[in-house]
């Protein structure tokens, strides 16, 4: 079995997961970190014992024993790391978006393209098992003709104004989760319609939203309808439901421990009560671990990853519509988004 040598390049929250996933995965070994936060760096370079430490990222990348990066770097830095990485031969791997706008993210995987090296995108919920084997069950027929969509995905409080400022809006940095689960589980979207408002003022005063809902329009005649907030006071809301002909699959927001609790309150009523997720690091944690090691995998067995290129550029054009049709109050074919 060959081993992957891996350069992590960001060592925030997300990298340091990465971090705690790499160590349990056979075929992959960390041997540089980046980041200019020096606590951070260190703090990586202890967890995973690698050889090299970097302040600057694209000096990890020619890091001596590197076949690999990982980029859970600023969205700004997203798109040079990356073509600095195909230049340098590299795998990559690379946390959502690769850019903020169409003409900068395909500029960048032009370079993938171009030099070959294996790409994979950062949309974690593909590899959720509820997500993995609903797209299995679609695709064997058991819910016949896709009718409806419908999604949910509510966090418990907006990130700081500083991350919105420089996010892309809350359709690329939040609902582009939801987006791209549409894609994946029904498939290309036609058309968009949002509504939706900023009731925080900062977050209005960013030009931005903070609760939207978007209708969305398939390709192949199904309708769908996604609903996001950045503030939920009961913690991180996320269901999904696809429709068909033969039935549906709820993709439900289960306990964080499976079980419920029956009772009875003081004042005599029945209650019923389960402890929940609170943030989607918690929910989708083994996804987070899923996608790293199907990565490596596809590495190890020479087949292309997934999601692809294709597909960050296709998700990103879906949340740059919705943004549009959020600002322009009116319905955004996908075709005008180039």
């Amino acid at each position: 079995m060959k081993t992957f040598g891996v350069a992590l390049l960001g060592c925030g929250r997300m990298g340091i997961e990465h971090a705690r996933t790499l160590l349990s995965i056979p075929n992959a070994r960390v041997v540089a970190v980046a980041d200019p936060f020096a606590p951070a760096r260190e703090a990586a370079k202890t967890l995973t014992r690698a050889e090299f430490d970097f302040v600057n990222p694209e000096e990890a990348i020619d890091a001596p024993g590197v076949d690999a990066v990982l980029i859970v770097t600023p969205t700004a830095t997203h798109a040079p790391l990356i073509e600095a990485a195909a230049k340098a031969g590299k795998a990559i791997f690379c946390e959502k978006p690769v850019a903020l706008t169409l003409d900068r993210t395909q500029a960048a995987l032009e370079v993938v393209r171009q030099t070959g090296v294996p790409f994979q995108i950062g949309f974690n919920r593909r590899f959720d098992p509820p997500y993995s084997k609903a797209k299995e069950k679609i695709l064997a027929g058991e819910l016949g003709e896709i009718r409806q969509f419908r999604a949910v995905g509510r966090d418990p409080a907006p990130p700081s104004l500083e991350y919105l400022a420089a996010s892309g809006g809350q359709f690329i940095d939040q609902a582009v989760h939801d987006l791209d689960a549409a894609r994946f589980l029904v498939g290309e979207v036609e058309e968009v319609m949002v509504w939706g408002t900023a009731h925080n003022p900062e977050i209005a005063a960013l030009n931005d939203s903070d609760t939207i809902t978007t209708m969305l329009r398939f390709k192949n005649g199904a309708v769908g309808v996604i609903e996001n907030s950045r503030i939920s006071s009961y913690g991180y809301d996320i269901t999904t439901e696809i429709f068909g002909t033969h039935g549906k699959i709820v993709l439900d927001a289960t306990p964080k421990t499976p079980m419920w609790q029956y009772g009875q309150t003081s004042a005599g009523t029945g209650y019923l009560s389960a402890d929940h997720y609170h943030f989607f690091m918690d929910r989708f944690l083994e996804a987070y671990k899923l996608e790293l090691q199907a990565f490596f995998k596809s590495l190890e067995h020479g087949t292309s990853p997934n999601p692809s290129a294709d597909d960050a550029f296709e998700s990103l054009r879906l949340g740059l519509a919705a943004t549009r049709s959020y600002h322009e109050k009116r319905v955004v074919r996908l075709e005008e988004v180039v």
